[in-house]
């Protein structure tokens, strides 16, 4: 991947000067776990009608895309779903997409349980840099109450394992904490990756899609995660790596490593939100609570030119003014969402 400069390319703001810096590629909106605060099975059962093949963007119309995106500002791609590791020869297109000029980071979020060494180890070998791997309890019964497939903690864990002995640096954890449901799971989560060159990222529930019976009272505010672990084991924040992270990031005093909390219900981070997301039949979703997508799939499959559809994707960025998470409480209730399942978190 090269580090072509930011000066070299033309910087695209939207109607709140955020800039594109960020991509989310949905390869799926197939998932093998059924978490409950995600794709629960009463909604995504066994008669539920997924995308055809034939509707999911092709690995080149995908790299196609990728490239005029980072002709625009992207610096980082990550990889999500669903869960990305079910779509077949995934390897092959972080190839494709490891090739394209001036792409800095390419990434990937998976719930690890198909990361397998030999897997870990090929997508490093293929130009993958980094893993993210949601992980909601350590405790296997909690785990599995969670993922409600019956699937074991420790092939998690182990996939983490198989992350790190792969060079996919740094690895980090999202856990989504729900109030009543794995609240108890916050200290042994900590406790666990401490000192093990892993991050574990505690992230609100948020009211994305329209299944997951989210309310606000079950949302503990990331603050009182971030209470509860300074309590145990004192913090520091830390200065965020880049501009735009949607993590605030503290670091054990004693050197054991960091954590980080994603409050975007109780401390909103949209005026710093510099991501697009597009899903896996090539919709392109401006805000992770977005209740539509612009359709780019007839764009790549039709006769527009790159610069046609560069100069497409120009103005629908430069006129986003997408700001869901500081309205959410006076203007947003009942909105029709895209659910996450669709479009990675």
């Amino acid at each position: 991947m090269s580090a072509t400069s930011k000066e070299s390319t033309p910087v695209v703001k939207d109607r709140r000067r955020r800039s594109l810096e960020d991509l989310r590629i949905s390869v799926t909106d197939r998932c093998n776990f059924r978490c409950v605060y995600c794709m629960p099975k009463e909604v995504f059962g066994s008669q539920f009608q997924f995308l055809p093949r034939s509707e999911l963007l092709t690995f080149d119309e995908i790299t196609r895309l990728a490239r005029i995106f980072v002709s625009l500002g992207v610096r980082k791609i990550r990889l999500t779903g669903g869960e990305p590791l079910v779509r077949r020869n995934l390897d092959t297109l972080v190839q494709d997409l490891a090739k394209i000029e001036g792409l800095e980071d390419l990434a990937m979020t998976t719930n690890g349980s198909l990361l397998t060494p030999n897997r870990a180890q090929s997508l490093k070998a293929a130009g993958l840099k980094r893993v993210t791997i949601s992980l909601d309890a350590v405790d296997d019964a909690l785990f599995q109450k969670m993922n409600d497939v019956d699937f074991s903690v420790e092939k998690v864990l182990s996939a983490v394992d198989a992350a790190l002995d792969a060079g996919l640096r740094p690895v980090k954890i999202n856990t989504v904490i729900k109030k009543g449901l794995n609240d108890s799971a916050i200290l042994p989560m900590a406790a666990y990756f401490r000192g093990r060159d892993v991050t574990v990222r505690f992230i609100e529930f948020m009211d994305v899609g329209n299944t997951n019976g989210w309310r606000l009272e079950d949302v503990i505010p990331g603050d009182d995660v971030l209470r509860r672990i300074d309590h145990e084991w004192p913090l520091e924040a830390i200065a965020p790596t880049r501009p735009g992270e949607v993590a605030t990031r503290y670091r054990y005093r004693d050197g054991q490593g960091e954590v980080g909390i994603i409050a975007s219900v109780t401390r909103p981070f949209c005026q710093q939100c510099t991501r697009a997301r597009l899903s896996p039949e090539g919709q392109l979703v401006t805000c992770l609570f977005g209740a539509q997508g612009d359709d780019l799939r007839s764009l790549v499959r039709g006769t527009a030119s790159d610069e046609e559809i560069r100069e497409h994707l120009s103005h629908l960025w430069a006129n986003r003014d997408d700001h869901y998470s500081e309205l959410r409480r006076s203007l947003t209730p009942g909105l029709p969402k895209i659910e996450m399942s669709h479009i990675g978190g």
